[in-house]
């Protein structure tokens, strides 16, 4: 049986006894038997406040939502935000309520995903308030071995990208926050509560435990093992599937030209995926309202699809072959084009792009990343 953290919680009690407890968590934060973390550290301990992320603590907010504070209305806890328009961190008066903070969201494993970087801003904070801090660690769903893409570069930081990982990382949160913690010398208080009965080489998939969606966004496995490489429309004028029943599994617009795309795709033989034409019409975000065409993409095999490398070999079949494509502009003005923060670097956007020597000089930096973070792992 594979259990995640918070299914050992009581083993670990004595972290938790006595102290004032703040929680950020997420509806992913749950045990085996689907009992939240919040009624757990309710009922057990002296739970305190909630911290949200993006989404809310009960996952009522659609993404890039604004959190304001408000009373939880099952445990009448106060829930504060750590999703602010003017700040992803904690305020000294939020820290001031707690004497540790607990982490327990499910990862996807992918570095685009916010969740991961408000647990490194909490760990940050906690560090330099010199309040404790525990991650529940959780299995990475796309498991803890392969790893895919560039090294994420300074100067290209964000809160979609805010620490030199590449973009499927093969570690789970605790490891992250372990990595952070000692590299960048935060010297925090971290105590991680261990999964047991996980090998490193299982997918989600080989685990038994089922797929919580960690937002609408990605509702099922398949969206989240696509969304290293599909993720990167979103930096395009191409609709990601938002707004349809298979976020990051369709990939289209209005100009494509959906049975050639599909044809070329498949053409291409990429390992693990097919491409099959498809037409949708999104209710919300890009087209809303429109009809696209495009390719739905289908997982024949989750060990040998690559996903970021099958993203980046769509993305540029389409700009090749279709004048209309283009990278979004920056969200405001002196920023960086979202594309560039998805990539961690500009690269995309350059001229004359070799995407075979693109994808070895990711590679090279996936190895250089893979022989690090070994001193990380804790399974």
């Amino acid at each position: 049986m594979v259990r995640n953290g918070i299914d050992r919680i009581l083993e670990d009690a004595h972290l938790f006894r006595g102290k004032r407890l703040g929680l950020i968590t997420s509806p992913t934060g749950l045990n085996q038997n689907f009992v939240s973390t919040i009624q757990i550290l309710h009922e057990h301990f002296n739970l305190v406040a909630l911290f949200s992320p993006e989404h809310g603590v009960r996952g009522d907010l659609g993404a890039g939502t604004m959190v304001d504070t408000y009373l939880d209305p099952i445990t009448n806890v106060p829930v504060y935000s750590l999703y602010r328009k003017d700040s992803k961190r904690f305020t000294s008066e939020m820290l001031d309520e707690v004497d540790m903070i607990v982490y327990d969201i499910q990862d996807v494993g992918a570095r685009y995903y916010t969740f991961i970087y408000t647990m490194l801003y909490a760990l940050e904070d906690c560090a330099k308030a010199g309040k404790e801090f525990v991650v529940l660690d959780r299995i990475n769903p796309l498991d803890g071995v392969t790893v895919e893409g560039n090294i994420l570069k300074e100067g290209y930081k964000s809160f979609i990208g805010n620490y030199p990982l590449t973009v499927r990382y093969g570690l789970t949160a605790g490891e992250v926050a372990q990595m952070a913690n000692e590299q960048m010398n935060w010297n925090g208080k971290l105590h991680i509560v261990q999964c047991d009965g996980w090998d490193r080489n299982m997918l989600l998939t080989d685990t038994g435990r089922p797929w919580i969606m960690p937002s609408m966004g990605l509702p099922r496995f398949d969206s989240a093992l696509l969304y290293p490489g599909t993720c990167l429309f979103e930096g395009t004028n191409l609709s990601e599937g938002r707004g349809t029943t298979a976020p990051f599994e369709m990939i289209g617009a209005p100009f494509i030209k959906a049975e050639k795309l599909a044809d070329e795709m498949n053409g291409h033989r990429l390992p693990g995926v097919m491409f099959r034409p498809a037409y949708f019409k999104p209710t919300f975000s890009k087209f809303q309202g429109e009809l696209c065409h495009g390719v739905q993409l289908h997982i024949t095999d989750q060990r040998a699809i690559r996903p970021l490398d099958t993203g980046v070999s769509l993305m540029y079949t389409i700009k090749r072959n279709y004048e209309e494509f283009s990278f979004l502009p920056p969200l405001r003005e002196g920023s960086r084009p979202f594309i560039d923060l998805l990539g961690g670097d500009k690269m995309y956007r350059d001229e004359g792009v070799d995407v075979p020597k693109l994808l070895e000089q990711f590679r090279e930096e996936s190895r250089e990343f893979a022989r690090m973070k070994q001193e990380f792992h804790l399974y």
